[in-house]
């Protein structure tokens, strides 16, 4: 059957993309890692680029788990005893030894009741928040939430659906105030880390202002965050967003496992009662396979390292490789946006400016994320370096003397 007159429409939709300057574009393929040796991290080598080893800045690898043999034996052993997938889902004959045991590593390293992990924190979001949300909620948000909060907003039917500026506070207020004549419930729903900013929500005074308006709703006040940039990459102790400040547990907390944790799949920790609900009525858990026993098994580990001495001295070091370029941009007369976090955003505020800087670093043998208008509001156009565990003094050196050499 011919589809000329739909191909005809998609081909446009693409060039209107291209035209507008938010195509993504082929994406690099990565064929093969050197180890690291001689003071350096590891390098990439790419399709296309023959042997010419890059430096990894746009990884959410923050603490370069995925490479250590520790992570790498526990899947193999996993697969030998369990397969390399599933068989189905978890409700039918999905569910192995490993999974379960993730779940309850994951409830006790955050200090919850129970966990349940999804195929991923997109997932996790998107299964869990229209679950939540009724026609008499008012679900109140951030203005710079990640996109999968926005779609589970969308595919949702709140009462009322309400944003308030970016960390601001007094509006959040606001909008808790004046919700809570028409509605019964309300979800404060966050990023715990903004992952273009590498900043954080202030949760301690969030869950303040839940305390403070929770008697207004008869059904509650609940706050939810996604901290999938945060867990295993920020506070001394790798609990994120929570530990950094200081603000106790939020109702309920999404995570991942692919980023800081090295592996794949997402997961939800929180009350029992939470979770118990959520494995009866989230689509996205019922009726998807979850993530294979090997990589249960591997996360499992993950979590074993992070909550370790180990883990710990990992984290120090990662603190201590953002601090140093974050100061080498500032040394070198860039804006940037201070923090903790091993997200750190060179603010170009120009949309060329950053296309060219993105191309010279890649020539010099660095990738790294540049975010032009209309992804970003103009005249917040830059480039989102990622600073992970296992980059060294002489890598971040590297990265900092090629936007040195720019000259644009």
């Amino acid at each position: 059957m011919p589809h000329d007159r739909l191909l005809d429409l998609l081909n446009a939709k693409v060039d209107t993309l291209t035209t507008a300057g938010t195509r993504k574009g082929l994406e690099r393929v990565t064929r093969a890692v050197v180890p690291p040796a001689d003071g350096k991290g590891p390098r990439f080598l790419l399709e296309g680029h023959g042997d010419r080893p890059f430096l990894r800045m746009n990884a959410n690898s923050y603490l370069g788990l995925s490479f250590t043999a520790d992570l790498i034996a526990a899947e193999e052993q996993a697969v030998r005893a369990y397969g390399t997938g599933p068989g189905a889902v978890r409700f039918i004959s999905g569910t192995w030894t490993p999974h379960v045991a993730l779940e309850q590593r994951l409830a006790a390293f955050h200090g919850r009741e129970a966990a349940m992990i999804f195929s991923s924190a997109y997932a996790t979001v998107m299964g869990l928040l229209p679950q939540l949300i009724t026609p008499q909620t008012a679900v109140i948000s951030d203005a710079l939430n990640h996109n999968c909060i926005i779609n589970a907003i969308r595919l949702s039917e709140p009462g009322e659906k309400r944003i308030y500026a970016h960390l601001a506070m007094d509006e959040l207020e606001r909008h808790l105030r004046e919700a809570s004549g028409a509605c019964r419930r309300a979800i404060v729903v966050t990023d715990g880390i903004f992952s273009m900013r590498g900043d954080h929500a202030p949760l301690d005074r969030i869950l303040a202002l839940a305390k403070k308006y929770d008697r207004d709703y008869p059904e509650n006040v609940l706050v939810v965050v996604d901290d999938s940039h945060g867990v295993g990459a920020f506070g001394k102790t790798g609990r994120g967003t929570e530990e950094v400040t200081a603000s106790g547990p939020c109702d309920l907390l999404v995570a991942t496992l692919g980023k800081a944790f090295g592996v794949n799949g997402g997961y939800v920790a929180g009350n029992r009662t939470f979770v118990d609900y959520l494995r009866e009525t989230a689509p996205f858990y019922i009726y998807s396979n979850p993530i294979t026993p090997g990589e249960a098994a591997a996360a499992v580990k993950a979590v074993d390292i992070v909550d370790s001495a180990r883990g710990h001295d990992m984290l120090a070091h990662l603190r201590a490789m953002t601090r140093r370029f974050e100061q080498g941009l500032v040394d070198l007369g860039w804006e940037t946006i201070p923090g903790e976090h091993p997200v750190v955003p060179l603010m170009v505020r120009n949309t060329p400016k950053t296309t060219q800087l993105v191309a010279h670093l890649f020539e010099s043998g660095v990738l790294a994320t540049g975010l032009g208008f209309p992804v970003v509001p103009k005249g917040d156009e830059e480039i989102r370096f990622q600073i992970s565990a296992d980059h060294t003094p002489a890598d971040i050196d590297e990265a900092l003397a090629a936007v040195r050499a720019f000259a644009g």
